[in-house]
Order: C-alpha cells, then structure tokens, then sequence
C-alpha cells in the first residue's frame, strides 16, 4: 500500500508509530563519530557505524512487527543539504541516494505484508530552534529542491520536513516539494499557545500552505516538543477552527518538559519514564486521533515499546 493510500484510507483510530531518536542517540554514541557537516548522514560508510545505525532503526522497526503497528521511518538525511554536502569530506558521494538504499534494503529484510513507510527527511538551512534563521520562501525553495529531487528520485513513500519554526521557509519547502508527485510532511516545533517559533499561529500556517501550493501536504506534524506542549499546542488550534487538528497526524516527542528556547540552551539531556510519556502521548491520541506517535531527543527503544503497548491496548504482545 503507498503512504497515501494508507493515509486516506484509515480512519480517525487507526494507530501507527514512528521513530524514536536516532541523531540525538548516536550522537552520543563512543562507537560513532559524526562528520562536522553532514552528521548521521556519513554513518553509512564506515561498516562499524553503518551496523550501529542500522540496529537501532531494526529496534524501532522490531517494536512495530511485535506490536502488529504500521510504522514511518526517515532518512538520516537531516544535514545532507547541497551546502553541507560540499563542505564534508563526502562531496563526491551521492549522500541521499545511498541513505535511501540503506533503509530500503533493512526495509527487505521484513515481511512485505507488514507496512514500513520510509521517508526522505530534510532539516532546516540553519538552526532548527532560531526562527531568525530560517530562508525566506524564494529562497528555502531554491535552496531545498535539490535534496529534495534526489531523496524523490531515490525512491521514498514520501517526503518530510522537520523541525521547522517558522512559517517562511516551511512555505518554500512546501512549494519544492508539491512539484515531486510524492506525498509530503512538513512538521513544526511550536509553543503551547499553538505558534510556530516566529509567533505565526499553526492553523494560519497551515492554511497559507495549503492555499499557495497545487498538491497541499498530505498531513502536518509536530516534534521536539514534550506532550504536556504538544496537547496545550493543540487544544489551542482546536479553539481555532475545530477541524485544525484533524490535519496534524504525527507527533515524535521530546521527553524534555521545556519550552524550544529553553531546551536548546540546555547541555544535558533530559529524558522520562517510558510509561508516563507513553501515557501523556495516549492521552493526546485519544483527544485528537494523531495517527503517528513517535519520540525526538531524549527517547529510546523502551520509550516507543511503551507507546505500542498504549497504542496497541495489549500487554501481550506477538
């Protein structure tokens, strides 16, 4: 079934899940080491860490077997954009390509009945917490297209944005994209008060996206924000226009109770019992039917076992 498909097809209950953390995890990982530039992306050429990065995707990917869930998981493609690409000391690989091939083939190795979406991920030009710096639209449309083409070309479900906090960029990423004939995301880091970083509210945003392109996004999404955050985010968008929350269908949390500014500034990294997240995050699908639940910084494989367990309502698993 493609990405759409299952998408349009589902109904208001139907759970799945996502990842949880995979560059805040290894980063901090001794047995891996970054490039300066295009961080996990180069994870994929040296056999040790290739095998790192892949057993903690098949974690992720095992918990969504035994849990019988429907599952996305992303490219490790956040900083594989042309200007960082040509700056690493992996300039002459095709970087996006071959990230795409890498979660194909562990995608392989599954039952093909089973549903396993995988999605081309891009970040933000600058800092992913600084609205400040985000491109204007001409230019996060210039700049992204090319990432873009080549994650398209490589042979994604769909495309993905995130964490995106401002309304600017995230409207010239979404024209890039709409021109690619793939579903795509595009998933914000937003305030409690439902805003996006540069004070936009999230259901305007949303609407100037949707009403500027000619293939509107096949959903939104939220991350990099706690629960009790995302829930507060959305029961402002509900005030909003009641139908708001119903376009948002995935949400990976940060296990950080902290509002974006704070959280950047923070040097440890603060995380949460798995069954009370997990709880936090339950609650929340109950209230706006979020179809994918996942984790950001701060999770692990313990933390989305629990979420499908909730997800799931079964202790007993297959």
């Amino acid at each position: 079934m493609r990405f759409d498909e299952f998408i349009l097809k589902s109904n208001a209950d139907t759970a799945a899940l996502s990842e949880g953390s995979i560059f805040e995890r290894l980063r901090r990982d001794p047995a891996v080491e970054y490039d300066p530039f295009i961080s996990h992306s180069s994870l994929i050429y040296n056999d040790r860490s290739r095998q790192v990065l892949e057993n903690v995707h098949r974690e992720y990917v095992d918990v969504a077997q035994k849990y019988q869930l429907p599952i996305f998981i992303l490219t490790d493609t956040w900083k594989a954009n042309p200007e960082r690409v040509a700056a690493s000391n992996f300039k002459d690989m095709q970087i996006n390509r071959d990230n795409v091939h890498f979660l194909s083939d562990l995608r392989a190795g599954y039952d093909p009945s089973m549903s396993i979406f995988i999605g081309g991920l891009i970040g933000t030009w600058g800092d992913a917490y600084k609205p400040e710096q985000a491109l204007s639209k001409l230019e996060a449309e210039k700049f992204h297209a090319k990432q873009l083409s080549e994650l398209a070309e490589a042979g994604v479900d769909f495309l993905y944005a995130s964490p995106l906090p401002a309304l600017a960029e995230a409207q010239g990423i979404a024209a890039a994209m709409s021109r690619l004939g793939l579903p795509y995301m595009l998933s914000f880091v937003v305030y409690a008060e439902g805003t996006l970083l540069d004070g936009t509210p999230l259901g305007k945003a949303m609407d100037m996206i949707d009403n500027a392109v000619t293939t509107p996004p096949i959903g939104y999404a939220i991350n990099c924000v706690h629960p009790k955050i995302f829930s507060g985010a959305m029961y402002a968008l509900e005030r909003e226009n009641p139908s708001y929350p119903k376009r948002i269908i995935s949400y990976q949390a940060n296990t950080a109770n902290l509002r974006p500014e704070e959280l950047n500034e923070s040097i440890e990294l603060i995380t949460e019992d798995p069954e009370i997240l997990a709880g936090l995050m339950n609650d929340a699908r109950h209230a706006f039917h979020t179809k994918f639940m996942g984790g950001c910084c701060g999770t692990d494989t313990s933390h989305i076992e629990q979420i499908a367990i909730q997800l799931s309502g079964s202790q007993n698993p297959i």
